[in-house]
């Protein structure tokens, strides 16, 4: 063991009974008043002592293991716990290009991994990654430098979201020259479009922009491939083509009254909420009128940030109506936790049937029946049973259903050999990212489906692999099939 490992470990049952060092966040009271982000996070002092409690487990260690893009985080908080923040930054930023974004929006599965849960608490390991970014951020060394060399390649990547950004930065460091295409007004995809600003400051988004475009990185916005132009055009014009596309299609629950004015999808509702009005399209650019009662429907993370955004918009009584417990709820529990904090109220156990509008057509109550929890259903989620009998009125001003996403079945429409499955999931090679048109590679929600930026970062990580191989001829195109249909 060298001297630096003894040390690393040699106080390890201490630290173990540690307790964790809080960070900082805007009070309730003045936070709901704006859009700003919501946590301050760690300083010098506090990082640094909140790093020192990670023990330095022996190999495997199970917080790198949880993570999707396996960062070396026992070395990145080693790196902090010593004041080595620009190191410990870099260290994350060699297996993700979005650190400062991952900080602050991931769900940390590498902190359920932490054995320190089950002591005092696991190590704290998001906000130091995004406390770490920023003073690396401050200190000028974040730049991509790209090789002087050039390779002639060309590769269009469709879409500016987590998966996008990711194969650009990749690729371009190849020495290949990209181009972005986002249908947006400005580029960053979902992380600009659907995070709202008190989690992710859209000015954190825009540098990472700003890296990728120094370093030779075009971006074309307000453009819809599949419309004017199509992938066979780009095909013709690009040695290869990623689609990191997302998911951007809201699911509706097909109940009556779900057409009344004041009932909205949820990114809809988002955009016009925290978006200035500069970075949206014509038709976006009217705010909405809210109303005193809000009720977002769903459980996830998109349900506890509409619900957030409509306490700053001014609505005094905000509720989730989610149809199962707090137990089988997808999203962020921290998150859920800040989002109650903040005076939202969580119905469990219900759901609406139908929405009730007024003379004008406009949305004044939805009828709730309660539920019961049933057998599992496929997810391993027990199903939800409507409970007969037990149907009341919720006295509404507008509601926001949040109740899921699929991709947008466009490009697969218009695009030959281009196969979907799943309600227009690009059907790929997971873990080499090409689908079944051979130079056309995808990866992130547009593959399997509404999941995290992490998530997005390490499958596009593993299609920027293998398209650098495509573009090399170091490639054999798999076969892609669409699966048969099982028999009942």
């Amino acid at each position: 063991m060298s001297v630096q490992s003894f040390y690393r470990v040699i106080d390890r049952k201490e630290r173990t009974y540690k307790t964790p060092v809080p960070y900082e966040k805007r009070p309730v009271e003045e936070r709901t008043t704006d859009f700003d982000e919501v946590i301050c996070g760690f300083n010098v002092e506090t990082a640094m002592a909140e790093a020192a409690r990670c023990i330095q487990c022996p190999d495997p260690q199970p917080c790198l293991l949880n993570c999707p893009a396996g960062n070396d985080i026992p070395e990145a908080l080693w790196l902090t716990s010593q004041g080595d923040f620009v190191g410990a930054a870099q260290v994350f930023a060699q297996t993700s290009p979005l650190p400062e974004v991952c900080g602050r929006v991931c769900p940390m599965l590498c902190q359920r991994g932490c054995v320190l849960g089950k002591y005092n608490g696991a190590v704290t390991i998001g906000k130091i990654e995004a406390f770490v970014a920023n003073k690396a951020r401050e200190a000028g060394v974040l730049a991509i430098n790209p090789p002087a060399q050039k390779t002639g390649k060309k590769v269009a990547v469709v879409g500016s979201g987590p998966a996008g950004i990711t194969v650009a930065q990749e690729l371009v460091m190849k020495g290949h020259e990209i181009t972005v295409f986002e249908a947006w007004p400005k580029a960053g995809g979902v992380l600009v479009y659907g995070i709202p600003n008190f989690k992710l400051n859209k000015y954190v988004v825009q540098e990472k922009i700003k890296d990728l475009e120094k370093a030779g990185v075009t971006f074309i916005t307000n453009t819809r491939i599949g419309d004017k132009i199509t992938i066979d055009d780009l095909l013709k014009e690009y040695d290869a083509v990623f689609l990191g596309t997302g998911a951007s299609i809201e699911a509706k629950m097909d109940i009556p009254g779900e057409d009344l004015d004041g009932i909205y999808t949820s990114t809809d509702y988002l955009v016009r909420a925290n978006v200035p009005t500069e970075m949206l399209p014509p038709e976006k650019q009217q705010k909405y009128n809210i109303g005193k009662r809000v009720a977002v429907i769903g459980g996830g993370d998109t349900a506890v940030d509409c619900a957030r955004s409509s306490i700053r918009l001014g609505a005094e009584e905000v509720t989730i109506v989610y149809r199962r417990t707090e137990a089988e709820m997808p999203g962020n529990k921290v998150e859920r936790g800040v989002c109650v904090e903040e005076g939202t109220k969580i119905n469990y156990l219900q759901a609406p049937v139908e929405y009730i509008g007024d003379e004008n057509g406009h949305v004044k109550a939805m009828k709730v029946i309660k539920m019961e929890l049933g057998e599992p259903d496929a997810s391993g989620r027990r199903r939800p049973v409507p409970i007969e009998g037990s149907e009341f009125i919720q006295e509404v001003d507008t509601v926001v259903l949040a109740v899921g996403y699929w991709p947008d079945p466009f490009l697969g429409e218009r695009t030959n050999d281009l196969v979907t499955h799943k309600w227009g999931l690009f059907l790929t090679d997971e873990e080499v990212g090409a689908t079944s048109k051979k130079g056309v590679f995808a990866a992130g929600d547009n593959v399997h489906g509404p999941d995290l930026v992490i998530t997005a970062i390490a499958t596009a990580q593993k299609a920027a692999k293998h398209i650098e191989a495509y573009l090399n001829g170091e490639f054999e195109w798999p076969e892609i099939k669409k699966p048969e249909r099982r028999k009942r």
